[in-house]
């Protein structure tokens, strides 16, 4: 039968997007088929279910998504009563259920509909479809003892109507007051209550927002630029250096556009990031002169600058009644959302009440998920080096909107936090430094001078050395200062891991640093080596990478059952290339006798059953291997991708396994996920002490 999960409330303004994303997050780490199911919807866009559609890569035709509008269903409750309406919903629900294996049904949004006890109606749907409940009560604006009370009844209510209340959660309190309310609901429930605080950002429009509610046009500006929250609202009327000192970080300027001063003095204020605005907002339709706007541009490129038609006052009041909402066009809303929730939501232990039925495969996204959850269980610090590239501060948003891990980015710090206030990027949790100027170069220049002075190396030369991104970064990990280093977005693999080579250097038990790929295929997850780092490496190598890999494949939650791949399988085969991989088979075998291994083996033997059982029936390894190395650099870099390409397969990595401490490399074509998974693993391989 279907597990579903019904979240609801109790009035509307409590900010439940942020927990119906929370729960389909935690749906979505276990169970490959989750569908959505909305019973009643207003005319227009559902901005909530695009975004799931969007994240999630959500297969499920929209059509059957929603029960009936609001209209359609007063009409129905008043004409031909309750029962009738519950019957119509619990047969369109059931349509979505036969299909997958988990719903999330987002309940009534109490706002605007007409419906007479609207609590009950929710509470009826969710018992009829056989769903848990957990219920959501707002809490913003109001007293800690007034939130308490209100959670307590909203509790009794539901239980009180038979439904099986999961959790409790309230959303939206001071953040003074989240410890306070959270101690005072402690074990005061037969469920649990977890208590998330109001966050600013969450409620701030986005410029873009912003510029469709005021019909304005946009004269200059960019999509980074439009996609930045409006934290606060100034307006402008005052003389410069006033005006000046009323500017707070995330503003948007608001003031008529014939004060080309104001514009220019915000935006010049920008440049300087004394503070970084979202924008600036002409009213009355003036516009500064095609001079003001090129020097604009070149102030603050990117940063909008918006034209609207009405006053300073009508454009107030429209503003001040604006709130932003998570949707599709708000990916960076939706990672703070999912921190927020993470951060103050036992998710382990909600997801363990919903009792969702485990699915056998593991897709991408599950494997993300599950990722992501191992970095944040205990929290390392990741060195960035490449601290002014746009795609390593995208992802750094990511990281810590997360609350993944901690971050330190290296560069001129002025460039990084202006290119970040450029991309609307919020560094105020992470390290910034500057090897050129770190009182750290000294200390580390005599480090670095000591360790290679077997090869010449002088104070004066290590101090030049240590001044690059890359030697400081993994000077900083040798050291202590950070637990791991990503590295090679702008930069050569050979750029990025000569210094770990030369400073962190192998594993006691490594013979080489070797290479992984994550394979993440449509149902499961493969581990590739060597794919990266060793030409050709010769038997007593080959075995190496193949127990290394083991580990790593361990390290991440895959049962590692290794096939050492080859152009032949078994016994059928001869030649100096089957010899060096059967040999290495027999030196796994003899230093690892607890890992599972076949070899040599060709690739449809090692992960068709069909083909395992006609060559190699008697092997526990061939049909199911998790594991497979590569016999040279060559048909390794070839395979992944050939497989990436053609089999739609994500590749993670390359992941470099061997060294003493974490150093891993990005391509130089790393997207923006790219770099948030590689971190993620890095601080994952720093959980594990060194050797």
């Amino acid at each position: 039968m279907t597990r579903s999960v019904y979240v609801t409330g109790i009035d509307r303004g409590d900010g439940r997007q942020v927990v119906e994303l929370g729960v389909m997050e935690l749906l979505t780490r276990q169970v490959d088929r989750v569908g959505v199911f909305r019973p009643l919807v207003h005319d227009g866009p559902d901005r909530l279910f695009d975004l799931l559609r969007a994240r999630y890569r959500l297969s499920q035709d929209p059509a059957t998504v929603y029960g009936l509008d609001y209209h359609e269903a007063s009409a129905i409750q008043a004409e031909q009563g309750t029962d009738e309406l519950v019957s119509r919903l619990v047969d369109r629900f059931h349509e979505v259920a036969r299909d997958y294996d988990v719903v999330l049904v987002l309940g009534t949004d109490f706002a605007d509909t007409q419906l007479p006890d609207e609590l009950a109606l929710n509470a009826r749907l969710a018992n009829e479809f056989g769903a848990s409940v957990v219920p959501v009560v707002g809490g913003k604006k109001q007293t800690a003892e007034s939130v308490r009370a209100e959670a307590r009844n909203a509790y009794r209510a539901y239980d009180g109507l038979g439904c099986d209340v999961l959790a409790m959660i309230v959303n939206r309190v001071v953040p003074a007051d989240r410890d306070e309310i959270a101690d005072r609901l402690a074990n005061r429930l037969p469920v649990p209550c977890y208590v998330l605080p109001d966050e600013p950002a969450l409620a701030a429009p986005t410029v873009a927002q912003i510029t469709y509610a005021l019909g304005g046009k946009v004269l200059l500006g960019d999509d980074s630029g439009l996609a930045r929250d409006a934290l606060d609202f100034v307006f402008g009327g005052a003389m410069l250096p006033n005006f000046l000192n009323a500017l707070t970080p995330g503003c948007m300027v608001v003031t008529p556009g014939d004060r080309a001063d104001l514009v220019v003095g915000a935006l010049a204020a920008h440049n300087a990031g004394t503070p970084p605005i979202a924008g600036v907002i002409l009213t009355l339709n003036e516009r500064p002169g095609e001079a003001i706007l090129k020097l604009a541009e070149r102030l603050a490129p990117g940063t909008p600058v918006i034209a609207v038609a009405g006053g300073s006052f009508p454009t107030a009041a429209e503003l001040f009644a604006l709130e932003g909402k998570l949707n599709a066009a708000t990916p960076r809303k939706a990672e703070t959302a999912l921190g927020v929730f993470e951060k103050h939501v036992d998710t382990a232990g909600l997801l363990k009440t919903i009792q969702a039925p485990s699915s056998d495969r593991l897709t991408p996204m599950m494997f993300e998920h599950k990722l992501l959850e191992q970095a944040r269980s205990d929290k390392r610090r990741v060195v960035l080096p490449e601290g002014t590239e746009e795609r390593v501060l995208r992802a750094a948003d990511v990281l810590l909107r997360r609350g993944v891990c901690d971050l330190t980015l290296l560069g001129p710090v002025e460039q990084i936090r202006k290119k970040a206030a450029d991309l609307g990027v919020d560094l105020a949790d992470s390290d910034i430094i500057d090897p050129q100027t770190s009182p750290l170069r000294e200390r580390f220049a005599d480090t670095y001078a000591a360790l290679r002075a077997h090869k010449g190396v002088t104070p004066e030369l290590a101090n030049d050395v240590v001044a690059d991104v890359n030697y400081f970064g993994t000077l900083m990990v040798q050291e202590g200062l950070a637990d791991g280093m990503v590295s090679g977005s702008v930069h050569s693999t050979a750029a990025t891991i000569r210094p770990a080579f030369e400073i962190i250097k192998t594993k006691p038990d490594a013979a080489i640093v070797s290479s992984v790929f994550f394979m993440c295929l449509a149902d499961k997850v493969l581990v590739y080596g060597d794919c990266a780092v060793n030409p050709d490496p010769n038997a007593q190598q080959l075995a190496d990478i193949a127990t290394q890999s083991a580990g790593t494949a361990s390290q991440f939650g895959v049962d590692p059952r290794i096939a050492m791949l080859s152009y032949s399988t078994g016994t059928s085969g001869s030649g100096a290339d089957v010899d060096k991989v059967r040999e290495a088979t027999e030196i796994v075998k003899a230093a690892r006798p607890d890992l599972k291994i076949e070899g040599p083996i060709q690739y449809d033997a090692a992960v068709e059953p069909s083909v395992a059982a006609t060559k190699l029936p008697e092997s526990e390894v061939a049909g199911q291997a998790s594991v497979l190395i590569f016999p040279d650099l060559n048909t390794g870099n070839n395979t992944y991708k050939a497989v990436q390409r053609s089999a739609g397969a994500i590749a993670v990595g390359p992941v470099l396994q061997g060294l003493r401490k974490p150093v891993n490399d990005l391509s130089r074509g790393a997207l923006v996920q790219d770099i948030v998974n590689t971190v993620v693993i890095t601080a994952i391989q720093a959980q594990t002490p060194a050797s």
